[in-house]
């Protein structure tokens, strides 16, 4: 029997770095030893877990030494990650990283176990680090992978209403802030109280944001298809958790609504909510705090050939960024403590 595995969590005190704690502990998550890490002003800062208190170390170069951890699950940002993921790959440790950094890299899985698990294990044979895609790729992804399986994919268009948690602490007290009439404009160059901003991360040179060609390039990757034709817009709403999309495809073959419908009640992750007649349809307020996909709202698009819309929401917190990196990281529990 495989032993249980030594985890550290880097960036312990953080909006995802906390509910990788709590997402852990709810899937009773195999640990011998469970190691704290985050931003060197935090050291010293304590963190509950399981039932226990940890004291959070301040991160440095040396403070994968001498610990013997299996998985590190980060989420500190790009540049800690670009820089502190290579050194703990040295020491034989597993990362799953939750930042942008090297989700792009030919020798990094990029992976939502639901929709591309076997990728996670070509990790081991490579750079030691697993990717977790972006927060509103991954629910999208969740949704498009059956549907590839079963009809092809032809053309992909993103509309999507993302929530300011995916901003962090500073996105969420901006809008708290916003709502009693004092605009920050702080994580945002808008007010978002009362507002929706098309402009999510920053523009680029073509015209589209960042995060609207993560989306493009990280659905690529995963469906590992580059011929499916991907457009996108991301706009920011003032709604606190869960991201919302509006989702146009066009399939390669023809469809009928009802197994369409009858396809995703029954694949992993997917939950459907698909009753219009009694107001029956995915809500952010309904998906905060759990680990599924919804989707509903499934219907024909008469203006192309095989044209499909759909609308999913789920936790951008949880399944957005958490929850998929545990997920992950149970995937390869067994290689890292053979």
């Amino acid at each position: 029997m495989s032993r249980k595995p030594n985890i550290a969590i880097v960036g312990a005190t953080g909006m995802v770095g906390t509910t990788f704690l709590k997402v852990l502990e709810e899937r009773k998550f195999p640990y011998d030893k469970v190691y704290m890490l985050a931003a060197p002003e935090e050291d010293g800062d304590v963190v509950k877990f399981d039932g226990r208190e940890y004291r959070v170390e301040g991160i440095t170069d040396q403070s994968f030494d001498g610990k013997d951890i299996d998985i590190a699950l980060f989420s500190a940002g790009g540049g800690p990650s670009e820089h502190l993921a290579p050194i703990a790959t040295a020491h034989g440790i597993l990362v799953v990283d939750n930042s942008s950094q090297w989700r792009m890299d030919p020798d990094v899985p990029l992976v939502v176990p639901e929709v591309n698990p076997q990728d996670a294990l070509t990790a081991f044979d490579k750079k030691m680090i697993i990717a977790n895609p972006n927060c509103s790729t991954i629910q999208a992804m969740v949704v498009l992978k059956p549907l590839q399986d079963k009809y092809g994919l032809k053309r992909v268009v993103y509309s999507t209403y993302q929530a300011v948690s995916g901003s962090g602490v500073k996105g969420t007290h901006e809008l708290a802030e916003g709502m009693k009439g004092n605009d920050l404009c702080v994580a945002y160059p808008h007010p978002i109280a009362g507002n929706c901003l098309p402009h999510i991360d920053v523009f680029e040179e073509n015209g589209y944001t960042k995060e609207e060609m993560k989306m493009i390039d990280e659905t690529h990757k995963i469906l590992g298809d580059d011929n499916i034709a991907v457009t996108a817009t991301t706009v920011r709403v003032p709604v606190f958790d869960s991201h919302s999309e509006s989702i146009n495809i066009e399939l390669k073959t023809p469809f009928e609504v009802e197994d369409v419908k009858k396809l995703f009640a029954s694949s992993p992750g997917l939950v459907l909510q698909d009753d219009p007649a009694n107001n029956v349809y995915p809500l952010a307020r309904s998906a905060a705090g759990t680990d599924e996909v919804y989707v509903g709202r499934v219907r024909r698009d008469f203006s192309i050939e095989n044209g499909l819309n759909l609308w999913c929401v789920a936790d951008n917190i949880r399944k957005g960024a958490a929850t998929n990196t545990v997920q992950i990281a149970q995937l390869v529990i067994d290689r890292v403590t053979a």
